[in-house]
């Protein structure tokens, strides 16, 4: 991609972000005590990628990505983003990534066109160099440059937000619950503009709490959980670390008695299909079948059931 300011990287690698030993503590405020949000998290996120980072309420995500943004000063570790490192170099790394918040804090008086050159003078773009009606046209609202940012809807304000955080050409995006309270329309829009950013080169870092969309765009996810890293692995890897599959048999006359055997766990649904739940590495589904022709069950239709990534989440941050 271009770079506009000329930031060049520092000693940049095949990670676009490294944390090392990242930690935070709020201090103790009206007599409540210290609060530890970020307990020595460690995290690569590669150059490139589409990267998911998830978590329940209060796990830290916030904190980490106001850290990133430069928001937030850390109580200790280590912090590179495209190569430089945030205490050493903390113009470049923030000039290095765009945050696309949550909250739609837009001022109300400005247009969409000056919202976006009042950002880009920010972050030192020059005016020859600044790409706003490019980036307008990105995100769809062409035709609403010379609005007040107040007569925009709440989806144009989301549009705007995303414009803002590209003024600056940022080699890495961060997309803070980006759909949330969308209509389908503007969804779409948002993840055909991801792909097409992703597709230039640009590294995306998503939170979301639609769990079906970390799944279907992002390429490796990491699971925090009370301030600290519980999973980090490729989206396909994740989805194997549960091995429960679930055998959903459609009987031809109903069924007398349900199917037996060990390591099974079978249910009748509400729509006259027989639910069996069994451990791939444990169970072959040869056995299950084997069980179901034990029970006198004949078959007219069978289909295979496999987690997804709600079924690890809930796993993976299940408090014990």
């Amino acid at each position: 991609m271009s770079d506009p300011q000329g930031r060049g990287k520092g000693t940049m690698g095949a990670n676009a972000i490294e944390i090392r030993g990242l930690e935070k503590t709020y201090r103790a405020v009206k007599g409540e005590p210290p609060k530890r949000a970020l307990a020595g998290v460690d995290l690569d996120i590669p150059a490139g990628s589409v990267f998911g980072l998830l978590g329940p309420n209060g796990a830290g995500k916030s904190t980490l990505i106001n850290i990133l943004a430069g928001l937030v000063i850390k109580t200790a570790g280590q912090v590179t983003i495209w190569g430089f490192d945030q205490d050493v170099n903390p113009r470049q790394s923030r000039a290095s990534i765009g945050v696309m918040p949550q909250e739609l804090n837009l001022d109300p008086f400005f247009s969409p066109r000056g919202l976006l050159e009042v950002q880009a003078g920010l972050y030192g773009v020059p005016r020859s160099q600044r790409r706003s009606n490019e980036i307008l046209r990105l995100v769809g609202l062409e035709d609403k440059a010379e609005a007040y940012a107040r007569t925009l809807s709440g989806g144009m304000r989301r549009r705007l937000l995303l414009g803002k955080a590209l003024v600056h050409d940022p080699h890495v995006l961060v997309l803070d619950e980006p759909t949330a309270g969308v209509d389908i329309e503007l969804r779409q829009m948002l993840w055909e503009n991801v792909r097409r950013l992703n597709a230039e080169g640009m590294t995306i870092i998503l939170t979301t709490h639609y769990l079906q969309e970390a799944e279907e765009m992002c390429d490796e996810i990491g699971i925090i959980n009370h301030g600290q890293l519980v999973a980090r692995d490729s989206t396909a890897n994740l989805l194997d670390r549960l091995d429960a599959r679930t055998m959903v048999i459609h009987p031809d006359d109903g069924a007398a008695r349900l199917p037996q055997g060990a390591g099974l766990d079978v249910v009748t649904r509400a729509d006259g299909t027989i639910a069996i739940t069994y451990q791939s590495g444990q169970t072959p589904a040869e056995k299950v079948l084997e069980a179901v022709r034990d029970a006198g069950i004949r078959i007219r239709d069978v289909k295979t059931e496999q987690a997804d990534l709600e079924d690890v989440f809930l796993e993976l941050t299940r408090d014990t």
